[in-house]
């Protein structure tokens, strides 16, 4: 992860996104077990701090300002990626799932990009149209996105939590 502050909260999303989109690319091409290995498990620690600062700081200042549909559709979508990310994390390559996990997880993270960052209707811009204050907002998303990153390791995270999902747990 950069250092460098980003001055827009919705520009470092999108470098996120960016920086993931080119990760499950690595991840096709990748054919050697332990590289496949390496790339998911940085897909998933990428994913999850990414969730992690917008379900606690993007989407609250959301909140009010854009379609609330669209922040539940966030956080099911969000969900849903980190049930299949404990299950990446804990898998290894030769599982029979394995690639099939990745690959739907790459799908499910390329419709939540689109949604967020359709130009008229997505959630970045009704955020932006809002007036919210996206240069306060990404200095305290690159602080929590820097401390999430200098503690984070497979399994480092407790088990996520997953707000849409009432009356199922992760094992």
């Amino acid at each position: 992860m950069a250092s460098r502050k980003q001055d827009d909260a919705i520009a470092l999303l999108k470098a996120d996104h960016r920086k993931v989109e080119e990760l499950f690319s690595q991840y096709e091409k990748a054919k050697d077990g332990s590289r496949k290995k390496s790339l998911a498990e940085e897909i998933c620690k990428e994913l999850s701090i990414h969730a992690k600062i917008e379900e606690d700081i993007f989407y609250p200042a959301c909140e009010g300002a854009v379609e609330e549909d669209m922040l539940c559709e966030a956080h099911v979508e969000h969900d849903s990626a980190k049930v299949l990310i404990a299950e990446i994390e804990s898998g290894e390559p030769a599982d029979t799932f394995f690639d099939a996990k990745i690959k739907v997880l790459s799908e499910m993270i390329k419709h939540h990009v689109k949604e967020e960052e359709k130009r008229v209707e997505g959630l970045f811009s009704q955020a932006r149209k809002a007036g919210l204050d996206m240069e306060a907002l990404a200095v305290r998303m690159t602080e929590e996105k820097e401390r999430l990153a200098a503690s984070y390791h497979v399994g480092a995270l407790p088990t996520p939590e997953t707000p849409s999902l009432e009356g199922t747990q992760l094992a």
